[in-house]
C-alpha cells in the first residue's frame, strides 16, 4: 500500500523495484495484471523523446517572490525629446522666424532652446531658436535668414523636431521652466494555474511495475504514471500561460466574455512585445539587409549588445542559409565554415551564432516546433523572439527602490505561511490521503504567478 506522502510531491523511477509514494504509476494505458498478458516490453518506447517544453524561462529568466495582486514597476523614458508629424502653422512665418504645432497637447521646448527641424517631403533641415512657446505651439527664430517660408504649411507634412543645445544673451536670466523626469510605469497581475490527478482506491490496491525512462529520469514505477504525466503537464502549463498570457477584453460592447464571468487574464510575453515592443512580420528575414533593418532599430532603443533568438526550426535553416551566402564557397552549399572538409568527416551546416554591431546567439525553441502546441498552427504563426541577455535596472514600487531584474522574470505568490510557485497536495481516502470519505487519491496542483517582461522596447517578434 502507498505510505503517506509529505509537503511537495514528486514522482521519481526507483533503481529498486520499492514501493512508494514517489513511483506510483497509473494502469490505464497496459493492464500488466491480466494473466493472459501477451509478450511486452516492460520498457517504455520513448517515440516523441523529450515532450515537455518547459525550459525558456528558465534559460532566460528568474523567479522572485511576490505578496500582492499587483506587480508594478517604472522604466526610464527616453532623456531626449523628438517630435514627429509637426506641422507649419499658416500664419506663422515673417521673414525670420516660423511656428509650428506639436502633435500632442503640449510642446516641452523652452524659450531659447535652439532645435533642429528636418522634412524629407520639404526637402529642407533648418536650425534656430526658440522664441515663443504657447501650449502645443512654438516659433522659431532661423540663424539663417529666408525669404520664403522654408516648410510648407501643410497638415501632412513630415517635419522632425528637436532640441540640440540653447543660447542666451549676456546678463539675462536663466532658463525658463524645468522638465520632470520621464517615466513610464507598467504593472501585470498573477492568475492562478490549477490542474488535478484522480485515481480510485480499488485501482491502487493491486501492484504492478513497469521499467521506465521518463523525462526525470530511469528506473521503476508502480501505477500512477498518469499522474507524472498530469505534473509535466502542469509545469508545461505554467510555462506557456506566461508566454500566451493576454488580458481579458473590457470592450462595453462586448457580453458574457471572460471578463465578463470574472476572468481578468494576464500579460504574457507575446503580447508585451505585440504591445511595446518591436513586432517583424511578413516572413523571416533572410538576407543581412533585413538583419541590418532589426540593427538600426535595436541602436533607436537599449542597445543591448547580447541577445538570444530563440527560433522554430525553419527559421533557424534561414538564419544557417542566409550566414552560409556570406563564404564564397557557400553557394553550392559544399562549406559553411573554416574548416577542411574531408569524405570522412560532417558536413557542419549550421551556425549557433554571428556578430554584426550586436552579438545574436541562436537557439531552437521546442515550443515552436511542437507538433501540439505553436508548430501545429500556420495562422499568426510566431516562428522566434528576440530577447536581449543581462539584467535591467528598474524601480520596484512594492519595494520601493532600484533593484536588477533580469528582462524576463516570473513573480509568484508567497508569504512566510504560504508558498503558491508549485503547491502539491492530496485529498480524498486512498493511497495515503485521508481527509474525505471519497474512496480516492485525488493530486493537486496549483501556482500563482505572471511574468514581468522589462524593457520590452529592447524585444523583438518574428510573426510569419
Amino acid at each position: 500500500m502507498a505510505g503517506s506522502l509529505g509537503g511537495s510531491f514528486s514522482l521519481t523511477p526507483s533503481s529498486t523495484k520499492t514501493t512508494g509514494t514517489y513511483n506510483y504509476i497509473s494502469s490505464a494505458d497496459f493492464n500488466f495484471l491480466n494473466q493472459y498478458l501477451p509478450d511486452t516490453y516492460e520498457k517504455e518506447f520513448e517515440r516523441y523523446g523529450n515532450r515537455s517544453v518547459a525550459s525558456f524561462l528558465r534559460m532566460v529568466g528568474a523567479e522572485l517572490p511576490s505578496n500582492s495582486d499587483m506587480i508594478k514597476w517604472t522604466e526610464q523614458g527616453r532623456l531626449h525629446t523628438q517630435y514627429t508629424g509637426v506641422t507649419a502653422k499658416a500664419a506663422g512665418f515673417s521673414s525670420g522666424s516660423q511656428t509650428f504645432t506639436v502633435a500632442a497637447t503640449a510642446c516641452n521646448f523652452r524659450v531659447g532652446q535652439t532645435v533642429i527641424l528636418s522634412s524629407a517631403t520639404d526637402a529642407e533641415t533648418k536650425k534656430g531658436i526658440v522664441t515663443a512657446v504657447s501650449g502645443a505651439d512654438f516659433t522659431v527664430a532661423y540663424y539663417t535668414e529666408e525669404t520664403a517660408a522654408p516648410f510648407t504649411v501643410s497638415t501632412t507634412t513630415d517635419i522632425v523636431a528637436y532640441v540640440y543645445g540653447s543660447e542666451f544673451q549676456k546678463g539675462t536670466n536663466g532658463m525658463v521652466g524645468a522638465l520632470e523626469a520621464d517615466v513610464d510605469i507598467f504593472e501585470n497581475s498573477p492568475i492562478i494555474i490549477k490542474d488535478k490527478y484522480a485515481i480510485s482506491g480499488s485501482d491502487m490496491a493491486q501492484i504492478g511495475w513497469v521499467e521506465v525512462a521518463t523525462d526525470s529520469g530511469t528506473g521503476y514505477l508502480w501505477y500512477l504514471k498518469s499522474e507524472h504525466e498530469t505534473r509535466l503537464r502542469f509545469e508545461d502549463y505554467l510555462e506557456m500561460a506566461m508566454i500566451e498570457g493576454v488580458y481579458a477584453d473590457a470592450t462595453p460592447t462586448a457580453t458574457n466574455g471572460a471578463i465578463d464571468n470574472g476572468y481578468k487574464g494576464t500579460e504574457g510575453l507575446f503580447a508585451a512585445i505585440e504591445s511595446r515592443g518591436n513586432v517583424w512580420s511578413g516572413g523571416n528575414p533572410d538576407v543581412l539587409g533585413e538583419f541590418d533593418e532589426i540593427i538600426v532599430r535595436l541602436d533607436k532603443q537599449g542597445s543591448i549588445q547580447e541577445n538570444v533568438l530563440f527560433v522554430n526550426r525553419a527559421f533557424s535553416f534561414t538564419i544557417d542559409d542566409m550566414l552560409a551566402q556570406q563564404n564564397s564557397y557557400g553557394t553550392g552549399g559544399t562549406s559553411y565554415g573554416l574548416f577542411d572538409n574531408d569524405e570522412q568527416m560532417a558536413l557542419n551546416l549550421g551556425f549557433s551564432g554571428f556578430k554584426r554591431g550586436y552579438e545574436f546567439y541562436k537557439t531552437d525553441w521546442k515550443y515552436l516546433n511542437d507538433a501540439t502546441l505553436r508548430g501545429g498552427i500556420t495562422n499568426d504563426n510566431v516562428n522566434g523572439v528576440l530577447v536581449p541577455a543581462g539584467t535591467t535596472t528598474v524601480y520596484d514600487m512594492v519595494l520601493g527602490k532600484n533593484a536588477q531584474r533580469p528582462f524576463l522574470h516570473v513573480r509568484y505568490r508567497a508569504s512566510e505561511t504560504e508558498d503558491r510557485r508549485m503547491k502539491t497536495w492530496l485529498t480524498g481516502g486512498a493511497g495515503g490521503a485521508s481527509n474525505s470519505d471519497l474512496d480516492a487519491m485525488e493530486v493537486h496542483f496549483l501556482s500563482e504567478r505572471a511574468l514581468c517582461t522589462m524593457g520590452a522596447n529592447n524585444f523583438f517578434l518574428f510573426k510569419g
